[in-house]
């Protein structure tokens, strides 16, 4: 049964604009793999961020083993945390080079864990049923957020959770066009604040919990001014 969410804002009905704001996309997000993960809390490098990260997923995510959908994937740096931690883990992202760099890192760190190249928006993941979708600091680069969280929905067993980890972000409204062409368009460009995503999610989870993450420093390997959070909602 299809879930749906309520639209966040209009995105307009041009597929040729669409397949060209995701090409833009792909190509914005190959070119940045390289040095993805000097960000600390994108690489996970210093043992306490990679801790502070595997504490919270530990706490999010069901109870190991669960089969786990990290959407928009990154190098799968998350990814590994949770297959480190016992769950089956898919990880999906746009960029070719993302997934090749997080297959790198598993054959490197012996984890299994499985990526694949697709749009986050819609995961090329046929009919597979996961217990968990998790997806970080994605919502905002999406034409569609609201089908993204109902075909994510769509995705999970019954009592299946998406575990959002997002905020607003400061820094990304300033720099507009240092992102692809066409940006500001994009419905939750420069973030989603906590209240309009959990009245987004709200129906039909059965249960939304927000925990707010601004002031867990060891996260984001230093302090962070914009808004920060974890939404938990239980389908």
């Amino acid at each position: 049964m299809s879930r749906h969410f309520p639209h966040p804002g209009h995105r307009g009905g041009d597929p040729a604009a669409t397949a060209a704001v995701t090409a833009a996309v792909a190509a914005y997000w190959d070119a940045a793999a390289p040095s993805f993960d000097d960000e600390p809390d994108h690489g996970l490098r210093a043992a306490p961020v990679r801790a502070a990260w595997a504490r919270r997923l530990a706490r999010w995510l069901p109870d190991a083993p669960a089969d786990v959908l990290d959407v928009g994937c990154g190098t799968g740096s998350l990814s590994l945390l949770a297959a480190r931690a016992g769950h089956r883990v898919t990880g999906v992202d746009l960029s070719p080079r993302m997934v090749a760099r997080a297959r790198e890192k598993a054959a490197a760190e012996r984890v299994t864990a499985h990526f694949a190249v697709g749009d986050a928006q819609s995961p090329p993941t046929g009919g597979q049923r996961f217990d968990a979708v998790l997806a970080r600091h994605l919502l905002w680069t999406l034409p569609d957020p609201a089908a993204a969280l109902a075909r994510w929905a769509d995705r999970l067993r019954p009592g299946g959770r998406l575990v959002l980890v997002e905020g607003r972000w400061r820094q990304s409204a300033r720099d507009a066009g240092s992102y692809v062409p066409g940006a500001r368009a994009l419905p939750w460009y420069g973030g989603v604040g906590a209240a309009e995503l959990t009245a987004a999610v709200a129906p039909p989870a059965v249960r939304v919990r927000v925990v707010r993450l601004e002031d867990d420093t060891e996260l984001w390997g230093g302090p962070v001014d914009d808004e920060r959070y974890a939404l938990l909602a239980d389908i």
